[in-house]
């Protein structure tokens, strides 16, 4: 390939870029070979950032929930609240209306609370109940249709209480407020809005909302990732979960969802270094090129992720600098043959490392076998990066990963480094190990059902290495 057709194809790849996980109605097929995405790509397609926000009754929820609309205002933003998933109570339970208990988590519906929330996170409009705290019914009024949205939030006392609500939530925040505080706003809101009597209000409190409180709300507190204290009067608080999400929004679907999952910032160098990389007409010697770069690139960005001391040092100028020292045990991992291609840019970027091998059989979707490993003897006091360009399937990853952690090295110690990944290899080694960090340079479709990576690069070993069937045969004759 001439140097005329290189700088054409990295200018041409300065347009708009279209990807799997954020073009609006991407068909579920290749549109060049027609064949059908594995549904594990579908599933994952335009995830939403679900937020849930939990605390005792008149703690601010709500007004922290508003906080955050009101900031994210130029964000896809709908508010999903529990009270709104009340049961309707029987003629008989509203003869004693006074001795239902409201904060029980049996009180909700949470499994029509699932299904809709289900149905936001695939992209589906769903009709919330809009229920009446007079009639303590569901049906009274019509009910909220609400639309898929970039972000959603879920607010209740015991959003935190079932598991499998939990598990929706890709960040968790519990809004702690005084006890007193929290009382006194209880009796002005219900008296005012509900038009309830304040001895009632009193009785209720002291005989069913506090108890449910230190029962089942109270112990939820654990599983938040942000406490706010003082509620919406904690701007400081607000603004810093405002920016962590605009971040979280930024990034790739799956980063949202693990994490542990790095892709690097695409700029029109890397999409045009992928251009050439992944077109089948580029030359060896121009692929190597390219993809040396873009390794290069992935290299640098992994060891940024691992520890560092503070350290002084005295410039020429006799003045003293503040930095940091290096990560001294360290060593690279390539599996044969494909992550052999990645050990120079290691090198490059670190000297003398130490470099081991893992070879693994692969056949298709099945079949890995580990066949040859050479590791360093201390291994298991290192940080490790494991080197292989393409995340497929991610069952060979899971056996290398697995062979380190046997072989004594912690999980959270490993860096798994790879140029293109699809999203399930991603699904399959985040669930398995949570710890290790994984860096990309981009996310791909998905899967084809040959279990090739696509869009993909193509058998990456023969390319890099110029052992390409396509290749024509030289035949020697004396």
């Amino acid at each position: 390939m001439d140097s005329k057709s290189v700088v054409d194809m990295i200018e041409a790849s300065s347009g708009v870029h279209f990807s799997g996980f954020h073009m609006d109605g991407l068909e579920s097929r290749n549109t060049e070979t027609g064949q059908p995405m594995t549904c594990e790509t579908e599933k994952i397609y335009k995830q939403p950032f679900v937020i849930g926000v939990a605390g005792g009754a008149a703690s601010g929820k709500t007004t922290v929930c508003d906080m955050i609309i009101q900031q994210l205002h130029d964000q896809r933003v709908v508010l999903v609240n529990q009270d709104s998933f009340y049961h309707n109570l029987t003629e008989e339970e509203l003869t004693r209306v006074h001795e239902y208990n409201f904060d029980h988590p049996d009180a909700f519906d949470t499994e029509k609370l699932l299904c809709d929330m289900e149905k936001l996170r695939h992209g589906q409009a769903v009709d919330i109940p809009n229920y009446d705290f007079k009639s303590y019914k569901n049906d009274v009024f019509p009910a909220r249709r609400v639309n898929p949205s970039d972000v959603i939030i879920l607010e209740g006392i015991l959003v935190f209480h079932d598991p499998r609500v939990r598990d929706l939530m890709n960040m968790k925040i519990f809004v702690d407020t005084d006890a007193d505080v929290r009382l006194a706003r209880r009796i002005r809101r219900d008296t005012v809005e509900k038009g309830r009597d304040i001895g009632a209000v009193l009785d209720q409190y002291s005989k069913f909302v506090k108890p449910a409180f230190d029962d089942f709300i109270l112990p939820t507190k654990k599983y938040a990732d942000i406490i706010i204290p003082r509620g919406g009067d904690n701007h400081v608080a607000v603004d810093l979960i405002v920016q962590h999400i605009r971040t979280k929004l930024g990034q790739h679907d799956l980063c949202k969802i693990y994490p542990n999952l790095y892709v690097i910032q695409s700029t029109f160098q890397i999409r045009g270094m992928h251009t050439l990389v992944r077109d089948s007409q580029t030359t060896k010697h121009d692929f190597v090129f390219y993809a040396d770069r873009l390794i290069r690139l992935v290299v640098e960005h992994g060891l940024g992720h691992l520890p560092f001391t503070e350290k002084q040092v005295t410039t020429p100028t006799g003045s003293v600098y503040t930095g940091v020292d290096f990560c001294k045990r360290l060593c690279g991992v390539s599996v044969i043959r494909s992550g052999e291609s990645m050990e120079n840019a290691l090198r490059a970027c670190c000297k003398g490392i130490k470099i081991g091998k893992i070879l693994i059989h692969r056949e298709g979707d099945n079949g890995q076998q580990l066949i040859y490993e050479k590791l360093p003897q201390d291994i298991s006091k290192r940080h490790v990066l494991l080197l292989d360009p393409i995340l497929g399937t991610g069952n060979s990853a899971v056996q290398a990963i697995s062979l380190l952690i046997s072989k004594g090295v912690p999980e959270s110690n490993i860096i798994f480094l790879n140029l293109i990944s699809a999203p399930q290899g991603v699904h399959v080694v985040c669930k398995r190990f949570p710890r290790i960090k994984i860096v990309t340079s981009e996310i791909e479709i998905g899967l084809n059902e040959d279990f090739r990576v696509i869009p993909g690069m193509g058998e990456f070993g023969d390319r890099y290495f110029g052992t390409d069937d396509d290749q024509p045969v030289v035949t020697l004759t004396q």
